[in-house]
């Protein structure tokens, strides 16, 4: 069983891209849908028979690797950690290929796009069915090569491409210091098998080994490194630039990359490095401070974004952000929990998103949107569900709510529980930044939906952002349609929006218990370790009415400007006041990044180009040789003049020269 879960994605991808040309593009969809079906319908067997059952096992395939002292077979390891993983994966997996065939139906490389779908989502299940770091790094790579092949997928559009390659050169940094701690870790203990690496890790509390010419705690150093993957793969701060730009992508990608793949990767290997993390507290404090500076960071730049994909995927950042605070203050439970509930409401939101750019004829802009609500109802329907889950709508006293009420509360009141200074610091940031979200998500809602509906005149646009690019495509953009145009998508996308609504809705309040509840310890068994002696305090009421009253805050502001006095968004924009520019431009990262290390490599390697290989190697090179030949060639081909008195007189040039040398050296014949 375990195997058909995490081979069926790749035979569909094969068959897709190997056999597309031949079987046609429908059939490679049916296909690659047909087989990822199988796949989560597995999945949710096996999440009852390891989760709820406590079946858990490991499943050897082949010896591996066998060299010298290191061995690293191929392994598959089935525990509730990977258990909810598979659900996740293959279920939104599945979803997105659904939602894409009827998205993608007017693509002409439909094979190729879903033969990469396949492929990424194989990519995730090696990853999270690892037994060890290095297995876990081969996933952890073909995520990250199949991210770059669906992000630049219409490589037409050189933003894409451009996307494509950030996307890929900021996460190599990432994976650099995942790869080193990888070396680190088997260094350390011999072994990168997880379990023999958790259970020597206790002996290793305290002691040091030189790092770069210092000596560093192990674990600590351990930890750090490790944990530097997970900020490229899961676009923490200061590695999180790429993310906002993989929107380049088709939409379904988008969906696939931030609600399933790829970006929860960083935040399962901190979960399963549990163990390691839980003996490094300095370490833990580190995970929690950029856990809840992302939160804050990429909810402040989401406030002012009019690209209906880039909001959410700003949405995105922050969320990983509440699950990293969450694994900083050791509540692993809820930091899974929260990547579960996650997964169904922002498949829901960008699939939501994606439904509105179809029936927009490809338009993105949400300054040229407004008033949908009354010609795709069901999709605002679905969009509505979607934010009531990520803004965490619910009643406090009566535990009653959205997903996202269960979730991301969770993580805010287990910060407040910490009773650390770091934890203080994360608990006050992902309070403010529950505000902003709330904010942005119904900004975002009702600038879409309501109001007037604005695409049949742009004139506005260019007094609020005269110098400002156009916002992302889906490829064929075509501008904004007439109102009458804008219709319903094809009910297949439909079908996909409506199962997710369901687990935006209620997963939280099915699987709240089990994850962080009173069920949670027989839940997880050992998948995530057991947190003994930290210190809990009691959760006053204010704290647990305070991300309520900022979801409230948020939505009546946004509703004040965008319903009551939509001019005044439009007059704040055109003022250009410091923080809206700062807030807007992302907190200037792009460009400071492009002034410190984009610009000196473009020129370092021009330099390296033009002078280094050009003039240096191929100027004294054979270039160099070659054209000293030629030039003499060209000389001797000057006295060819083919006339045989220029011979001739050559000839008795030559004569005379040889007399002379033998009149003047005294030679006699």
């Amino acid at each position: 069983m375990y195997l058909a879960i995490v081979f069926l994605p790749i035979i569909g991808s094969a068959i897709a891209g190997l056999f597309g040309r031949f079987i046609g593009a429908r059939a490679s969809e049916l296909v690659t849908t047909a087989l990822l079906f199988v796949s989560a319908g597995l999945s949710c067997y096996a999440f009852y028979d390891v989760a709820l059952m406590g079946h858990s096992q490991i499943v050897y395939l082949l010896q591996w690797i066998h060299s010298g002292d290191f061995e690293a077979d191929w392994t598959i390891r089935v525990d509730t950690l990977t258990a909810v993983m598979l659900v996740v994966v293959t279920g939104v997996s599945s979803l997105v290929h659904l939602y894409s065939i009827g998205y993608m139906h007017e693509d002409p490389s439909r094979q190729r796009f879903f033969s990469y779908l396949s492929l990424f989502t194989f990519a995730m299940l090696m990853l999270v069915t690892s037994n060890n770091f290095l297995q876990m790094f081969f996933g952890w790579e073909g995520v990250g090569l199949a991210s770059y092949l669906l992000i630049g997928f219409w490589y037409d559009k050189p933003s894409a491409n451009a996307a494509a390659i950030k996307a890929f050169v900021v996460n190599r940094v990432g994976d650099f210091g995942f790869a080193l701690g990888i070396f680190g870790v088997f260094a350390v203990f011999g072994t990168l098998d997880v379990d023999a690496v958790f259970s020597a890790a206790p002996a290793m509390v305290g002691k040091t080994f030189l790092f770069a010419g210092y000596n560093v705690d192990i674990l600590t150093t351990l930890c750090l490194l490790l944990f530097v993957g997970a900020m490229g793969k899961s676009a923490q701060f200061l590695l999180h630039t790429w993310l906002p730009d993989a929107m380049e992508g088709p939409t379904p990608v988008s969906a696939l990359i931030h609600a399933a793949t790829m970006v929860t990767a960083g935040v399962f290997l901190v979960c399963r490095a549990s163990p390691l993390y839980e003996l490094a507290p300095n370490a833990l404090a580190f995970v929690t401070f950029i856990g809840a500076t992302t939160a804050f960071f990429a909810a402040s730049v989401g406030l002012f974004q009019n690209d209906i994909k880039r909001v959410i995927a700003y949405s995105t950042c922050s969320q990983l952000g509440y699950m990293f605070a969450a694994a900083g203050v050791s509540a692993y439970g809820g930091a899974m929990f929260h990547l579960f509930t996650h997964a169904f409401f922002k498949a829901l939101l960008f699939l939501s998103a994606g439904a509105v750019i179809h029936s927009m004829h490809h338009e993105q802009d949400m300054r040229k949107m407004g008033g949908l609500a009354k010609q795709i109802p069901f999709t605002w329907a679905m969009m509505l569900i979607g934010n009531l889950a990520l803004t965490g709508v619910g009643i406090p006293l009566l535990g009653i709510g959205a997903a996202g009420f269960y979730s991301k509360d969770g993580i805010i009141n287990a910060t407040f529980q910490a009773g650390t200074p770091i934890g203080t610091y994360a608990f006050v940031l992902t309070l403010v930044a529950a505000g902003m979200t709330s904010f942005y998500s119904w900004r975002q809602f009702l600038m879409t939906f309501h109001g007037h509906y604005r695409g049949e005149s742009h004139a506005e646009l260019d007094s609020q952002h005269p110098e400002e690019e156009e916002p992302l495509s889906d490829h064929h953009g075509h501008g904004a349609p007439a109102l009458k145009d804008v219709h319903e998508s094809p009910l297949v996308m439909l079908v996909a929006l409506f199962v997710l609504s369901l687990g935006a809705l209620f997963a939280g309040a099915l699987f709240g218990n089990m994850f962080v509840g009173g069920a949670s310890t027989g839940f997880w068994h050992s998948a995530v370790a057991t947190v003994a002696g930290h210190t809990h305090t009691e959760i006053p009421l204010w704290v647990e009415f305070a991300p309520f009253a900022l979801t409230i805050f948020g939505f009546a502001v946004a509703f004040y400007y965008y319903i009551l006095h939509p001019e005044l968004p439009a007059q704040m924009a055109a003022r250009r006041g410091m923080l809206y520019l700062f807030l807007y431009n992302k907190w200037y990262f792009d460009e400071i990044y492009n002034f410190l290390f984009v610009r000196p490599a473009m020129r370092l390697g021009r330099f390296l180009w033009k002078f280094g290989d050009g003039r240096i190697i191929d100027g004294l090179g054979p270039d160099g040789i070659a054209a000293r030949v030629m030039d003499a060639t060209r000389g001797a081909v000057k006295l060819q003049s083919g006339y045989i008195y220029t011979y001739a007189f050559a000839m008795l040039i030559g004569v005379v020269a040889l007399a002379t040398w033998f009149m003047f050296a005294g030679i006699t014949p």
